[in-house]
């Protein structure tokens, strides 16, 4: 943890904001896909975005300022940052993530942190996911962005697991299944059942669907805090599940995880946990202040905490570490034989 000596580096906390909407706006225009092919002048830029050259060389003179994009003779270029994960169609690309989700619905959700931390909110709070996921329109906006994001570290987490001895996996929360999708690709004799809400189970259906996996991964739609869960589980997987629901429920949901299980079996649990200390990684302390603005109840997850509740919890060989560096972590528990 570095502590702020200057002046300036509390300005750029105040006015990281402005920062943030300028990649949004370049996201929304498709600023750095347009800069794929090449460097272009801003008018040319604002030619193929659809915006008046004045207002293209501002953006970009921002973009450039951020480090998002460079210029050389007055032709922007997007970095190297950029052209991996914010190009349209890139093998990494995030992008979609980034404009739908944290622009469109976490930004604005952020303005209700001050009510929410004094209780002042009350009723006008988002109190759970399955409030929220009740207009089939922001659980398709949310769902379908989510999916973008998860990608990356799905992809690494069937890096870095050896599931071949598995046969069954339970994904609580999977969302539209970017875990379970990427998982089952990864382990040909795995079938993944996934529990999440009504709406965002139709929409995971599809991504199912075009993977051709609707033979391997089926969907068990309701509340993953109320509706039965099958046993006899080899895995169970939960991302993003905790920082998203009342801390009251996650000793229950550990417990039901181990119930699940087969003697043997691998709890997965992926969120934003923070070190035991507190004193950070920053993206993942800001991540739990973004849940607790429209979830009131979430909790502060942090490393010991965790640890300690799955081992009290009766399971073994617990293990925690970075999993998106600096913003989430990965923690691994095995049920006794």
């Amino acid at each position: 943890m570095t502590l702020l000596t200057e002046a300036d580096e509390i300005s750029q906390i105040a006015f990281g904001f402005m920062g943030s909407k300028a990649l949004f706006a370049a996201l929304e225009f498709k600023v750095f896909t347009h800069l794929e092919q090449g460097p272009l002048t801003a008018e040319a830029l604002a030619k193929r975005a659809g915006i008046h050259p004045d207002r293209a060389e501002t953006l970009l003179t921002a973009l450039a300022g951020l480090g998002l994009v460079s210029v050389e003779g007055g032709r922007f270029a997007n970095s190297p940052a950029a052209e991996a994960f914010l190009v349209k169609g890139a093998k990494y690309d995030f992008g979609d993530y980034l404009r739908l989700q944290v622009g469109q619905q976490m930004y604005g959700l952020l303005d209700q942190i001050d009510g929410a931390l004094d209780g002042s909110l009350g009723e006008e709070a988002t109190k759970s996911y399955a409030e929220w996921f009740a207009d089939p329109e922001e659980a398709r906006l949310y769902s379908e962005s989510q999916h973008a994001g998860s990608l990356g570290p799905a992809r690494q987490l069937a890096r870095s697991l050896d599931l071949s001895g598995a046969r069954h996996m339970l994904d609580v929360g999977g969302g539209t299944g970017a875990f379970a999708i990427t998982l089952c690709k990864a382990n040909p004799n795995l079938q993944a059942t996934i529990v999440d809400f009504p709406n965002v189970a139709e929409l995971g259906q599809g991504y199912v669907e075009k993977a051709g996996l609707s033979d391997r991964i089926r969907y068990v739609p309701g509340n993953a805090l109320e509706t039965d869960w099958p046993d006899g589980q080899d895995v169970v997987l939960m991302s993003y599940l905790f920082s998203g629901v009342p801390g009251a429920t996650h000793d229950g949901l550990i417990d039901r995880a181990r119930d699940v299980l087969k003697p043997g079996g691998r709890f997965l649990v992926h969120d934003f946990v923070v070190r035991e200390d507190r004193s950070g990684p920053v993206l993942a302390a800001l991540w739990q202040l973004q849940h607790t603005a429209f979830t009131p109840r979430a909790r502060s997850l942090d490393a010991a905490w965790l640890h300690r509740a799955l081992e009290q919890a009766g399971f073994g060989s617990v293990e925690i570490g970075p999993m998106i560096p600096e913003m989430t972590m990965l923690a691994q528990a095995v049920k006794p034989a």
